[in-house]
């Protein structure tokens, strides 16, 4: 990878993701985890999963991919579907009504759709921010 010291051909023992932290690349030691799909390609979105929400967002912001969307999936919080929000840092749960495709890529479309809807909502935290600190 570009930027980085790691050479996936270097490595010689077959376990030395299992057995280390899988931490090797300048980016991953910065951020203290590894990057998943660097290891595992079952991690990269499939693209023929878009919702027509996705596909309408990435035409209007001109994006080829889902940019930084694609480490966005659906996770788990006290044993309840959520997708975890960087910009609040912080977990947005599914509501408990919502029907879950069986899929983990149709899952990951679906968290990536609902965090941005939630992020350009009135009861997203940072609307309240920018409300009682914008300057303009």
């Amino acid at each position: 990878m570009a930027g980085t010291s790691y050479k996936g051909a270097q490595i010689e023992d077959i376990d030395h993701f299992i057995k280390g932290g899988g931490i090797d690349s300048t980016r991953e030691k910065e951020i203290g985890q590894h990057i998943g799909y660097r290891y595992d390609v079952n991690l990269l979105p499939d693209y023929d999963r878009l919702t027509n929400f996705l596909a309408k967002y990435m035409e209007f912001m001109g994006w080829d991919d889902l940019n930084w969307l694609e480490d966005v999936h659906m996770g788990y919080e006290d044993g309840r579907p959520a997708i975890f929000d960087r910009n609040i840092n912080g977990w947005v749960s599914i509501p408990e009504v919502m029907e879950l495709p069986d899929n983990q890529q149709d899952r990951d479309m679906l968290a990536r759709e609902m965090l941005i809807k939630f992020q350009m909502s009135e009861r997203h935290p940072l609307v309240h921010l920018r409300k009682a600190y914008g300057k303009f």
